[in-house]
């Protein structure tokens, strides 16, 4: 993980990793057989700490769009220390076939990490949502969260602040479509645009 901050993904190695801990290269590949299995073990970590940061705050929160901020806020804040070496990543995992992309069976694991956090956001709200919207949500979300660290990734401007505002004016928007998903033509809309957005998924 160390080396993954300090030198990003293209010059991370296996080779070079189990030279500083010390132990032989074929010690190090029988435990990670490849570079990629080394940041799905990145991907779990940093949702570990995700989680970690966010259950105590969501202990005390109760309304649905506040909880949704906890879970972004505190995954920008689980990724910050990669964002400089973010874009080395990016490269290698954009290609659909990518055994790093977010998106793949490789990354299942993790993904199913977040998605399950994003529940807890949901389902531990004071919101109550329409069963088959709420059941929904958390895999639509997920795609939403990528973009966002994304988004974060290339924000060059003072503290990220272009990410912050897109954020801010995202859940605005959700915090005023939130009383209308009663309405049976509204919810059915909504209901097939959450299946398409958890579509992306393997």
């Amino acid at each position: 993980m160390a080396s993954f901050v300090e030198r990003g993904y293209p010059e991370t190695t296996i080779r070079l990793i189990a030279k500083e801990a010390g132990v032989s290269v074929g010690n190090a590949y029988y435990y990670f057989p490849s570079k990629e299995h080394l940041v799905q073990e990145l991907y779990e970590q940093v949702q570990i700490d995700h989680a970690r940061r966010a259950r105590p705050v969501l202990e005390t929160t109760t309304g649905l769009v506040d909880r949704l901020r906890v879970f972004f806020d505190t995954g920008l804040e689980a990724v910050g220390e990669y964002r400089r070496v973010a874009p080395g990543f990016l490269s290698a995992m954009v290609s659909p076939g990518s055994p790093i992309n977010p998106l793949s069976a490789e990354s299942s694991p993790a993904r199913e990490m977040t998605i399950g956090l994003l529940r807890e956001v949901v389902d531990g709200s004071s919101h109550r949502l329409p069963e088959d919207i709420a059941e929904r949500l958390p895999d639509a979300l997920f795609p939403a969260y990528l973009a966002l660290v994304l988004r974060w990734t290339y924000d060059e401007s003072p503290e990220q602040a272009k990410t912050r505002r897109l954020l801010d004016t995202s859940l605005r928007l959700f915090a005023t479509a939130l009383p209308f998903l009663r309405v049976p033509r509204v919810r059915g809309v909504t209901r097939d645009l959450l299946d398409q957005l958890a579509d992306v998924r393997p």
